[in-house]
């Protein structure tokens, strides 16, 4: 009886120490992306006339809820920010950074209201941004 709990503690031992190496260790990768930017990127704000119709039949159907999306022809990669319905018109989107990480694409917008004093109008305004940029295949960080 007394070789059966003594080798139930060994075992035990063996597990936790198991976990603690396998934890302590999963820390430390070397390909983890810190974050840190590697380059800018070149980009382009785009309008309608230039988005492929794919493209812009998906922001059609999404255009009236927060939407981010990516999309590709395999030349060019077009990242996409809509900012939902918003109450009038006279909204913009500035591009605040858009970079690579070893990693990711990190892509930060900001919506800009009208101006005081600018009429925005009556209507609902959904607006979006489409932004066309090289072809990379990493994925994209909306902050």
């Amino acid at each position: 009886m007394r070789r059966v709990a003594d080798r139930r503690r060994i075992l035990w031992a063996i597990l936790i120490a198991w976990v603690f190496v396998v934890r302590c260790l999963s820390g430390c990768s070397v390909g983890k992306d810190d974050g840190g930017k590697v380059r800018d990127l070149e980009f382009t704000v785009v309008g309608d006339g230039e988005v492929p119709p794919e493209l812009l039949k998906t922001i059609e159907e999404k255009k009236s809820s927060v939407f981010k999306l990516t999309y590709s022809d395999g030349q060019s990669l077009y990242i996409v920010s809509g900012y939902g319905e918003q109450p009038t018109g006279g909204y913009s989107i500035t591009v605040e950074e858009l970079y690579l990480t070893e990693n990711s694409i990190i892509l930060d917008t900001d919506l800009k209201g009208p101006e005081s004093g600018e009429d925005g109008g009556t209507e609902k305004s959904y607006p979006y941004i489409v932004i066309k940029t090289e072809y990379l295949e990493n994925p994209v960080v909306f902050q």
